[in-house]
Order: structure tokens, then sequence, then C-alpha cells
């Protein structure tokens, strides 16, 4: 084990075991450093990995404390490297993406209140009405992302919004398939709003289900190429 893994464990074990809870001060430096064995360069390393992932965070002047340890918060950084992955991995993670969307759209039918499902459907009708590609890509974000927020898991809205923010990444709407795709798209947000109007969780996570494996297909399909700014079916 190099002397940075074996800082990164010590952090992480005195996190896990409640040594160190949620807006605990790290002890000194030069304590730790005696500690866990490792330099200090090692430890700072590890301080800073351990802040990307959202477990510690520095206050200038305070020094290094122990992060909130909210799930929905550490699940977003895992958005660090889902953002590495290329096209084939995205595909492997839609699986995932498929049983979340359809287990949210099924909570969201049970919980989702009169106005929450006006504005839901006045934002996939914007959505079916553009065809401006930036405002589909936010819109489609929307409503899957206010789903989500229905369902009522912050944990899983934050994966989700991992996993749907990394394929709006492909191109597909500008592509010779893309008026099809669109059409199939937006079919697929009308079974999915439909099923919520009628209050109808199953049927609303099999129209779900059925819409995110119909975007992972097209991606698989057409392999669009990647963009900073792009729009994508799902």
């Amino acid at each position: 084990m190099s002397a940075l893994d074996k800082a990164v464990h010590g952090l992480r074990r005195m996190v896990s075991s409640g040594r160190l809870g949620a807006g605990d001060r790290l002890p000194p430096e030069g304590e730790l450093c005696e500690e866990l064995g490792v330099s200090r360069g090692s430890l700072r390393e590890a301080v800073r990995m351990l802040a990307a992932l959202g477990v510690v965070e520095s206050r200038h002047g305070s020094g290094t404390f122990v992060s909130h340890l909210r799930p929905a918060d550490m699940i977003g950084s895992l958005s660090l490297t889902v953002e590495l992955l290329p096209l084939d991995g995205v595909l492997e993670l839609f699986e995932a993406r498929r049983v979340l969307e359809a287990h949210v759209a099924a909570q969201a039918a049970a919980r989702i209140t009169p106005e929450e499902l006006k504005a839901l459907i006045a934002t996939m009708e914007a959505l079916q009405a553009t065809d401006d590609p930036d405002e589909g890509s936010e819109l489609n974000h929307r409503f899957h992302a206010e789903i989500a927020r229905i369902a009522g898991n912050p944990s899983i809205e934050s994966l989700l919004a991992v996993l749907s923010d990394r394929s709006r990444a492909y191109q597909v709407y500008l592509l010779p398939e893309g008026p099809a795709m669109k059409r199939e798209s937006d079919a697929g947000h009308r079974a999915i709003a439909d099923a919520l109007t009628q209050r109808d969780p199953a049927a609303a996570a099999a129209a779900a289900a059925a819409h995110i494996a119909c975007s992972a297909r097209w991606l698989e399909a057409c392999r669009p190429p990647l963009t900073d700014r792009a729009s994508t079916a799902g």
C-alpha cells in the first residue's frame, strides 16, 4: 500500500467508524501524520482527494472539517468519474438508469400533486413544441429531474442527475435520424405523463423503463459524437 493509499484509508476509517463525525474538525496535521505513519505531503494529497469526493471541506482560517455527509451530496461527486466514461460505458449505465427511472416514476405516480402534474405537463408540452436542440435538452432534463424530485428520495434523485447529465453530452436530434428520435422520445414522455395523470404506478414504471430503453437503443445504433453541449433523447 502506497503512502497516499495509507493516508486515504486511515482518514476514511476515522470517518466511517464514527471517530470523526459530520462537522468535526480534523486533528492537527502533525498529529495525523504521526498516527497514520505518512508524510505531510501524502496527508495533504489524501485530504484533497477526499475533498473532491465531498467527504471533507477546507474552511479558510479554520481548518479542515468532515462534511455533512449527506448521501445525495456524496453521490453527486460520482460525476467526476462518470464523465470520463466512453459511450460504451454510458450505455452500460443506461440499464441502471432504466431501473431507477422506473422506480421514481412509480413513486411519483403515487405522490404527485395536481399542481406538480400541471407543471410537469407544461414542461412536456414545451418540449414537444420546440425544435431548438439546446432548449429541448434543458426541457428534457427538467422533465425527468422533476419526476425524480417528486419521488422523494434525494439520493436516487442525485444519482439519476449524474447518469442523465452524462448522456446529455451526446448529440442525437441533429443527426439524420433526429426527427424520428424526437417523435419517439416525445411519445415516451407522453406515456409517462398519462400514467402519472392516472396515478398508476405500474403503468408509470413500465412507460419510464420503455422510454429509457428506447433512448439506449438509439444511442447504441447511432453512436453520436461527444460534444460539450448537446441534446439527447431520454
